[in-house]
């Protein structure tokens, strides 16, 4: 009984001494250090790395029957769906991090949804508390604010979506010769193939086949992306093949499927026969008619190939009219729904590559055998990590740009929008959810040339290919 009694006594004092132990472990970093810092500490503290990178640091009980399976699939998993490690060497060296990486560390602070129950109850000091989040927030707000640079005031200054400014800076003598190579069919072996054949201005600036038509009639193996607002891309293609848009613009040239030349050297003495155009181009480059200035010219045209002013755009710059109720509740359920952690910045997208079947089986519940595309970025690394990893495609005028997804198996935005949230975010929409997203993506055309987008074509009608006449490439 008596020693019943001293374990009552001393229970409180034990229970007080390790609240009290939780408390300080779970303190957040001093204010006298920058914000970025405090959130690179914070997230350290988290145990990011412990799973979150490709040579993580084990525990000693990785090793150990049972409770070590549970934390190498955690670790796997983990890595398998984001690698910290690009932000937290940013925080650390004070350069400006990914906007992909900013908008994912700050969904994990808003949800605190990591680190999970079961590793911060064996890690003291690495749960995600109130406090935590909001410097994360803090840190988030600050750095779009430097980053963009853009002129938003009050909440929506720290959103992850941001509107189309102004390009400056352009030749317009470079705009106006990159326009008509854009357009010249000389560019495609046999005269029939231009860069606006599968990225039509006039109907979103893209075909809206499932695979584009290239000579000979040939069918290529994945599907055309957008050209407007192709600038914000950090790399060009699915398979990020390309690093500026002027790289992009030398690939279908040589390409057997697209345009079919065997070189260059074939496209510059064609393009030499015309000797009005060989003066249009040595009043610009003093070496005349080149691949590189070929493609340095095209370039120079698609970096106009911007799209602002769209609803959402007057919205985000304070214009609460220029949006509906259900328009802005399918924003906040973009969000909510783990959309946002990569379709950021100017172009909702085209900022990071992105594992397509994150949560569910994408390529096995597709019901079509696998391509060479469908490999995306592991085509150009050949890292494993990197099979069906591709670039996050941007969604400015998406409500022209079907079919969706790099294979274009979606034909229309509620599908699209359906998919990604199983595939992407383990999330069974319902209707009205779908239908509240697709209104806000709707918001998303903007205006070229001072006129709204629009396209003469038929919503979701695609033209799917012939199996006889489909090549990878």
């Amino acid at each position: 009984m008596k020693k019943f009694k001293r374990l009552c006594v001393v229970s409180p004092f034990i229970i007080t001494a390790l609240v009290v132990a939780y408390a300080v472990m779970n303190g957040v970093p001093s204010e006298s250090l920058p914000l970025e810092t405090r959130a690179l500490q914070i997230i350290q503290a988290g145990g990011c790395e412990s799973c979150h990178t490709a040579e993580p640091v084990l525990p000693f009980y990785a090793k150990m029957p049972v409770v070590g399976d549970v934390v190498m699939q955690d670790v796997e998993q983990g890595y398998r769906a984001y690698d910290i490690a690009p932000l937290m060497k940013s925080l650390s060296d004070g350069e400006m991090p990914s906007p992909v990486d900013v908008a994912k560390i700050e969904k994990v602070a808003l949800d605190k949804r990591m680190p999970a129950a079961k590793y911060y109850l064996g890690h003291w000091g690495s749960q995600m508390t109130n406090a935590k989040r909001d410097i994360i927030l803090d840190a988030v707000a600050a750095y779009r604010n430097a980053y963009y640079a853009d002129g938003l005031v009050g909440e929506r200054a720290a959103e992850p979506v941001r509107p189309i400014g102004k390009m400056g800076g352009l030749d317009e003598s470079k705009v106006k010769l990159g326009y008509d190579l854009y357009h010249d069919l000389r560019l495609s072996i046999d005269n029939t193939v231009s860069c606006a054949s599968c990225h039509d201005l006039s109907t979103g600036g893209v075909d809206n086949h499932q695979y584009s038509h290239g000579v000979n009639d040939q069918l290529g193996g994945v599907n055309a992306p957008t050209v407007y607002n192709a600038v914000y891309n950090f790399v060009q293609f699915w398979d990020g093949r390309a690093r500026t848009l002027a790289e992009q613009a030398a690939g279908p040239p040589l390409n057997p499927v697209e345009m079919g030349y065997n070189s260059f050297d074939e496209i510059v003495a064609k393009l030499s026969e015309d000797k009005a155009l060989v003066s249009r181009f040595e009043a610009i480059y003093n070496d005349g008619v080149t691949e590189a200035n070929i493609t340095d010219a095209i370039e120079e045209f698609e970096c106009t190939l911007t799209t602002p002013n769209s609803q959402f755009d007057k919205w985000l710059r304070g214009d609460d009219a220029a949006i509906t109720a259900e328009e802005l509740y399918g924003y906040e359920l973009f969000k909510e729904n783990n959309c946002a952690m990569c379709h950021v910045g100017a172009n909702l997208g085209g900022e990071s590559y992105e594992l397509m079947g994150l949560y569910r089986p994408y390529f096995e519940q597709r019901g079509a055998e696998l391509t060479e595309e469908d490999n995306g970025r592991y085509k150009q690394t050949k890292l494993e990590r990197d099979r069906h990893r591709f670039k996050v495609p941007g969604l400015r005028n998406v409500e022209l740009t079907w079919p969706y997804y790099h294979d274009g198996t979606r034909h229309t935005l509620d599908e699209a929008v359906a998919d990604m949230a199983r595939y992407q975010a383990d999330e069974d929409l319902d209707a009205d959810q779908v239908q509240a997203i697709v209104a806000f993506l709707r918001t998303l055309t903007g205006e070229y040339e001072g006129e709204k987008l629009t396209t003469s074509n038929t919503y979701g009608v695609v033209i799917a290919p012939d199996d006889e006449h489909h090549h990878d490439h």
